[in-house]
C-alpha cells in the first residue's frame, strides 16, 4: 500500500518550463518527458495550454489519451473566462474540456493592478469571472486547481481584494488554491506571512507556485510548505520564463530529506539525477554543473583539506549522501588537492599507491607542473588515469605516431576542405592512411580511426561527444596556449581527456590519442 504523501508535486516543465527563451519541445519530447515524470512519481503533470494557435499542445493532449499513466494526473492549463463572455461561451474555457483530462488548472488575477490594467475590467467582474469559470468546470466533473496569479503582489498592496479572489474560487468549488509569486519578487518572510493570513481566511487546501527572479523560488516554496501548503508547483532544473521557476530537483530532496515531508518514494528519489539530465538533453540545454543536488559538481571536492576530511568522513563537507539523489562523489585532482587524493584515485584504478610513497609524491609534483603549463584534470580524468599508469612504468602504448599532415584548402566562397594524412606503427606494422573531415581536427580523428580499425575494431563504438577549446593566455593573441578538452563515450561510459599546446592541432591530437588509449585500457580492465 502506497504511503500517503504530505506534499503533492505538480510539474509544469511542459508549459511554464517551455516558456524559457531557448527551449522548444516537440510533441514527442513532451510525451517522453511526461512518461518519465510519471515513472518518478510526480502527482500532477501540466501538459500545456489549449487554444487555436497551440498546435503542439493540442496534439500532445490528443496523443496522451492513448498513453496510460501509472500515477500522475495530466492537467490542462487555462485562464478564467474573458470579461464579455460567460464560461460556456468562451472558446478557451471550452477547449479545456476538449483536452480530455480529469484536471484543469485555471489562472486568475488576484492583484487589483492587473485586473484594471491587464484585463481592463472591474474588480467585481473579475470575481465573477473566477467564480463562473471554476463552477463551470466543476459541474462537468473536473478537478479544478486555481492559480491566484500575482497573489503576493496583490496581497501586499490590496490585501482585502487578494483574499476576495481566492474566496471566490473556494466558494465556486476549487479543489486547491495556489498562491503564485508570478513576478518572482516576494521575500521568504512575505510568503510565510501571506500563507498565515490565507490559512485563516479559506479552508481549501493551499499550494505554492514560485518564480525565481529574486533567486528565492526554492526557499519560498519550502517556506510555503512549512506554513501549510500541501501542493508545490515547479519545473525540472528550474526551467521557466525569465529567471525560471522553483526547481523540483532541489525542492523534492529538501522536502523529503531535510523537512521530513513525504512527497516521493524513497525508491524514486535516486532517479532525480538521471531525470535532471534526461530533461536537459531533450530540452537541448547544457546541464548546470553546479546545480544543487543533481549537478555534476554538487559533490565534487578539490581543496586538499576538504578531500582529506571527506575521505575520513563524508559528512564533514556533504550535507547528504550523493547516492540518495542518484549523484556521486567526485574527488578532483589538481595542484590544490594535496597528497590524499592520489591514493584514492589509484584505488579507483585498481592499484595501490600509498599516500607517502615516492610515486604519490611525484604524482602530485607532476600534476602541479602540468597545471602550471595550462593542463586541467578536473574534466579530464581519463588523461589523469593514463598519466598515473605511465608513471608506474608498466604502460605500453597501443600505437606509435610516425607523423601526420593536415591540409586545409579554401577556394572562393566555398566551405574549406580539410584532409589529414597519418603514419602509425601498430603492433609492429606501418599504417599510412588519409581521410577528409569537416575541419582539421575531425579529419585527423577520421584518419587515426581508419589506421587503427584493423587492429582495434572495438574502437568503432567510441564516439567523440564534446570538443571544447579554451585560450589560456589571451593576451598573447594567436600565439597563446590553448587547452582542448574532449569528451568521448562508448555508449555505456563517458570520459574526458585534455591536451595543451600553442598549436591547436597538437593539443587536439594529444586529447584525441588519450581518449582512444583510455578506451582500449578500459576494455582490458573489464
Amino acid at each position: 500500500m502506497a504511503m500517503k504523501k504530505d506534499v503533492l508535486l505538480y510539474d509544469t516543465t511542459l508549459r511554464d518550463g517551455a516558456q524559457r527563451a531557448d527551449i522548444t519541445f516537440s510533441v514527442e519530447d513532451k510525451i517522453n518527458i511526461a512518461t518519465r515524470l510519471d515513472k518518478v512519481g510526480i502527482d500532477y503533470i501540466e501538459g500545456g495550454q489549449l487554444g487555436p494557435d497551440r498546435v503542439t499542445d493540442i496534439e500532445f493532449f490528443r496523443r496522451m489519451r492513448r498513453v496510460r499513466l501509472s500515477h500522475a494526473k495530466l492537467v490542462a492549463f487555462g485562464m478564467t473566462r474573458r470579461p464579455g463572455l460567460t464560461a460556456r461561451q468562451d472558446p478557451q474555457v471550452q477547449s479545456l474540456l476538449e483536452a480530455g483530462t480529469k484536471v484543469a488548472c485555471i489562472v486568475g488575477k488576484s492583484w487589483d493592478l492587473h485586473v484594471r490594467q491587464a484585463l481592463r475590467t472591474t474588480l467585481d467582474r473579475n470575481l465573477d469571472m473566477i467564480s463562473d469559470t471554476v463552477r463551470f468546470l466543476k459541474r462537468r466533473g473536473l478537478e479544478v486547481i486555481f492559480d491566484a496569479e500575482h497573489f503576493f503582489d496583490g496581497f501586499a498592496r490590496n490585501r482585502g481584494y487578494a483574499l476576495a479572489t481566492i474566496a471566490a474560487a473556494e466558494e465556486a468549488g476549487a479543489d486547491c488554491i495556489i498562491l503564485c509569486d508570478t513576478n518572482g519578487g516576494a521575500l521568504t518572510s512575505h510568503v510565510s506571512k501571506a500563507f498565515e493570513a490565507v490559512d485563516g481566511a479559506v479552508s481549501t487546501p493551499l499550494g505554492i507556485h514560485a518564480h525565481n527572479d529574486s533567486e528565492l523560488a526554492v526557499a519560498n516554496t519550502l517556506a510555503a510548505v512549512e506554513a501549510g501548503a500541501i501542493q508545490v508547483h515547479g519545473t525540472i532544473n528550474g526551467y521557466g520564463e525569465r529567471c525560471g521557476n522553483a526547481n523540483l530537483c532541489s525542492v523534492v530532496p529538501a522536502l523529503q530529506l531535510k523537512a521530513g515531508k513525504h512527497c516521493i518514494s524513497t525508491r524514486s528519489l535516486p532517479s532525480l539525477y538521471s531525470l535532471s539530465h534526461y530533461v536537459a538533453e531533450i530540452a537541448n540545454v547544457v546541464p548546470h554543473d553546479s546545480q544543487p543536488y543533481v549537478g555534476r559538481n554538487a559533490f565534487s571536492h578539490k581543496g586538499g583539506l576538504h578531500i582529506a576530511a571527506v575521505l575520513r568522513n563524508p559528512a564533514t563537507y556533504e550535507h547528504i549522501h550523493p547516492e540518495q539523489v542518484g549523484n556521486k562523489r567526485e574527488l578532483l585532482v589538481s595542484g590544490q588537492a594535496g597528497a590524499s587524493i592520489i591514493p584514492e584515485k589509484a584505488r579507483q584504478l585498481r592499484f595501490r599507491m600509498p599516500k607517502k610513497s615516492p610515486e604519490a609524491v611525484e604524482m602530485i609534483r607532476r600534476v602541479k607542473a602540468l597545471e602550471h603549463e595550462g593542463y586541467q584534470f578536473e574534466g579530464a580524468e581519463a588523461s589523469l588515469a593514463l598519466l598515473m599508469h605511465k608513471m608506474r612504468g608498466r604502460y605500453r602504448k597501443p600505437f606509435q605516431l610516425e607523423g601526420f599532415r593536415v591540409i586545409v584548402e579554401k577556394k572562393g566562397d566555398q566551405p574549406p576542405l580539410s584532409e589529414a594524412t597519418i603514419i602509425l606503427t601498430v603492433k609492429g606494422e606501418k599504417e599510412h592512411t588519409a581521410a577528409d573531415g569537416d575541419g582539421p581536427v575531425h579529419a585527423l580523428d577520421m584518419a587515426l580511426r581508419k589506421a587503427l580499425d584493423p587492429f582495434y575494431p572495438q574502437l568503432r563504438d567510441v564516439k567523440l561527444t564534446d570538443f571544447k577549446v579554451r585560450v589560456i593566455k589571451g593576451s598573447e593573441g594567436t600565439g597563446a596556449k590553448v587547452r582542448v578538452l574532449i569528451e568521448s563515450s562508448d555508449g555505456e561510459k563517458s570520459w574526458g581527456t585534455v591536451g595543451v599546446d600553442t598549436n591547436i592541432i597538437e593539443a587536439s591530437w594529444d586529447a584525441l590519442v588519450d581518449g582512444l588509449e583510455y578506451a582500449l585500457a578500459m576494455r582490458k580492465r573489464r
